[in-house]
């Protein structure tokens, strides 16, 4: 019993100590996310960023037929430049998007909206009546073609 007791009281207990591994990867962490601020601030592509200036601009007002098409009219003039038969999945998908905040507020469907082609290629539409905005490459280049075709048609 007594070598149990003496080896026992010769083994020293090991100090409990905090990983370092981990504050190294806290410290890389911190450090990335220093970089990565500083990054967006110098070149200026946060989500802050100022858009392009505009090429075109256009006014359009979208109504709904009872035959499921879709009535496109300049929002100046009121003149038909187009009506949109089947699906048009995107943009009445966009267009959803945008009149559910209208509804909400109590705005109609007869304010227009606005697409804006801007110099460096991206196109956006845009409610001013709510302020939001769909940058519309985020969804692809035939996405964006269903709306940039809306800015050089003639009234009918």
């Amino acid at each position: 019993m007594s070598q149990l007791h003496g080896s026992a009281m010769t083994r020293k207990a090991s100090p409990d100590h905090f990983p370092q591994w981990v504050l190294y990867c806290a410290a890389g962490i911190i450090a990335f996310s220093l970089i990565s601020v500083g990054l967006i601030r110098i070149t200026g592509n946060g989500p802050d960023q100022r858009a392009a200036a505009p090429t075109v601009q256009r006014s359009l007002v979208f109504q709904d037929h009872q035959d499921g098409g879709v009535r496109v009219a300049d929002g100046v003039t009121g003149k038909t430049l187009t009506v949109l038969e089947g699906e048009q999945g995107f943009v009445r998908g966009t267009l959803r998007a945008l009149t559910r905040e209208r509804y909400s507020r109590g705005i109609g469907p007869e304010l227009p909206f606005e697409v804006i082609a801007r110099v460096d290629g991206r196109v956006t539409l845009m409610d001013p009546s709510t302020g939001q905005k769909i940058d519309l490459e985020s969804f692809g280049p035939t996405n964006v073609a269903e709306f940039s075709r809306f800015l050089a048609m003639q009234a009918e």
